[in-house]
Order: structure tokens, then C-alpha cells, then sequence
């Protein structure tokens, strides 16, 4: 049953819409009246109306944004001949590409047609690469979303560890590996992701060394060479 907040709320919505409606017509004749060439057509038929994207400063996603910038800049620092990417977002690998021979592995594979880039299906908890076999490899914002079943993987609550171990074990010797995981107070936001302490996620990571530990807060902002200490204060 809707509550009267609610149904306020409703109406306060429906009345802000069709203010924003009137002002776009009024842009609509205004551009009109001064559009003496009228080299395209318009007409409020084919109106497309997009009343949300006046803002003062433009949005982003801070996570999504940051953290491939911070794997890019890490990858220039490395310059490998090949650079390896398990399913982390499509904006990565297509861009890194352009730049460095990519080779892109997703449970659902991504149907990419682009120069220097390779896609293709692959099971992060199985990996068919050999042992010690990879120079460099990135995995983000991936490892947290294993076995939960959201993306079509199979139900297992070991699913992060079995993908961590995967990871660790193509990896040779003096190789890199980037990883992106959501931390903060440890949890499972079922079917979404988990969240990891610094401490456990670290702690699954061994023999490897930890080069460079950056954050992206609560807040949205991208702390570089973070404390770790900032994590337990987090979400």
C-alpha cells in the first residue's frame, strides 16, 4: 500500500516533469526561430528529450572510471608485449588495445571485432592457461561476483577463492597482476558482489608482493598509494 509520503513524493515528481517538458519546448521554439538555415529537420515529433544532464559539473561513476585509469597507468609502467584482461569492464580492454596486444576472457564472451584485441569465453574459477605462464594480467571488479550466480556461474560459496587461486597460479614468476575488489566491513550483498577487508583479500594473495594498494572511498575519491588502514573505515 503507497503511503501518503510516497504519494507526495509521486506528485512532487510528476509536477517537476512536466515544468521540465514546458521549458523543453520553449528551447524547442526558441532554437527554431533562430535556426534561419534549417540545414536538418526538427520537429517536435522526433523530439529525444533529455532533461536530467544540465549539471553544474559532469557525473561519473568514480569506481568505474578510476580504477581503469589506475590499471592503465600501471600497464605503461610494465610495457608488456601482451597484457592479459579476465572480464573486467569492456572500456578497458578495447582501449588498452590501441596500445598494447590484448587478450580479453569473459564467462559470456564479449563479441568484439577490433584490431589487436582477442575475445573469448573463459571460466575464471578453471582457467586453461598453463601454470606460470602469464607476464600480465588483470582481473577487476570480477573476482567478487564469482559464484554467486548473477552473471550465469554456478552456485559456489568458494567461488572467490577457486578464481584467486586460478589468478595466482598462471602467473610466472616476476609476472603482474591487477586486481580491483569492492572492501570495506566484509559481507555478501547476495546475488550483487562481496565486499573484502584489506586483510582477507590480501592475505588470499600468496607469494605475490604488493606493489601498489590505491582506494576509491566512500566518498569517490581516488586515494593513490592509500593507507590500508582507511579500509575498516569504509562501507
Amino acid at each position: 500500500m503507497i503511503t501518503l509520503n510516497e504519494l507526495r513524493a509521486y506528485i512532487k515528481s510528476k509536477r517537476a516533469e512536466r515544468w521540465k517538458l514546458k521549458l523543453l519546448k520553449q528551447s524547442f521554439d526558441t532554437f527554431n526561430q533562430l535556426d534561419s538555415i534549417k540545414k536538418l529537420s526538427n520537429s517536435w515529433d522526433s523530439k529525444y528529450p533529455c532533461l536530467n544532464d544540465n549539471t553544474g559539473t559532469t557525473p561519473f561513476d568514480a569506481h568505474y572510471i578510476y580504477h581503469p585509469a589506475w590499471a592503465a597507468r600501471i600497464i605503461k609502467e610494465i610495457n608488456p608485449e601482451k597484457h592479459l584482461d579476465i572480464s573486467s569492464t569492456l572500456h578497458f580492454c578495447t582501449i588498452l588495445s590501441a596500445f598494447v596486444k590484448t587478450e580479453f576472457y569473459d564467462y559470456r564472451p564479449a563479441l568484439l571485432t577490433l584490431s589487436n584485441l582477442k575475445s573469448t569465453s573463459a571460466d575464471l574459477t578453471n582457467l586453461f592457461f598453463e601454470s606460470n605462464s602469464v607476464d600480465s594480467i588483470s582481473c577487476m571488479h570480477t573476482i567478487e561476483h564469482v559464484g554467486l550466480g548473477r552473471y550465469g556461474d554456478k552456485i559456489d560459496p568458494d567461488g572467490d577463492f577457486k578464481a584467486i587461486a586460478e589468478l595466482q597460479r598462471v602467473v610466472k614468476a616476476g609476472g603482474s597482476l591487477l586486481i580491483v575488489v569492492p572492501v570495506g566491513k566484509p559481507k555478501i550483498m547476495f546475488n550483487a558482489h562481496r565486499i573484502y577487508s584489506f586483510e582477507l583479500i590480501n592475505d588470499l594473495f600468496t607469494n605475490f608482493e604488493l606493489r601498489n594498494f590505491s582506494l576509491i572511498d566512500d566518498s569517490g575519491n581516488y586515494l593513490e598509494n592509500a593507507d590500508k588502514n582507511l579500509v575498516a573505515n569504509l562501507s
